[in-house]
């Protein structure tokens, strides 16, 4: 932590931190598992919105669409999605999970709520649920 006055108390400078120290954490558990947040976040998309095209899977993900092509090719060659052509525009591809893939998210499922609880355990339960309602009102 910084011992400058003007930025130790600031709001910026703390979620900075923050941030960092997460977003270190959840790479370190995900490289674990040999996975990327990518790999996540597009199991995720997957899960909960259903087959999509490329292009929706990098808009409902906010990943970049180059990325999210080289993602699903991880993804497909773990056999943890599949990609078919669409029957109505056989240009583009519509992806789906696979039961592996489901499967393989509830794992990672688990290794993200152990990094929520190493993010937060300094804190108390209702301290925990302040802080999500503070930084969802942020976000």
């Amino acid at each position: 932590m910084t011992s400058l006055q003007r930025v130790a108390n600031r709001p910026t400078w703390l979620l900075s931190r923050a941030n960092a120290r997460a977003q270190a954490l959840l790479a370190d558990a995900f490289a674990a598992e040999g996975v990327r947040g990518y790999h996540f976040r597009l199991l995720a998309a997957l899960d909960e919105l259903g087959p999509a095209s490329q292009a929706e899977l990098a808009r409902s993900t906010g990943v970049d669409r180059s990325d999210v092509v080289a993602t699903l090719d991880d993804l497909v060659g773990w056999r943890l999605a599949r990609r078919d052509p669409d029957p109505v525009d056989r240009r583009r591809n519509i992806v789906t999970i696979t039961a592996r893939g489901t499967t393989r998210l509830a794992g990672l499922d688990a290794v993200l709520d152990e990094v929520q609880a190493a993010v937060l355990g300094p804190l108390t339960a209702g301290e925990r649920a302040a802080l999500v309602r503070i930084l969802a009102k942020l976000g």
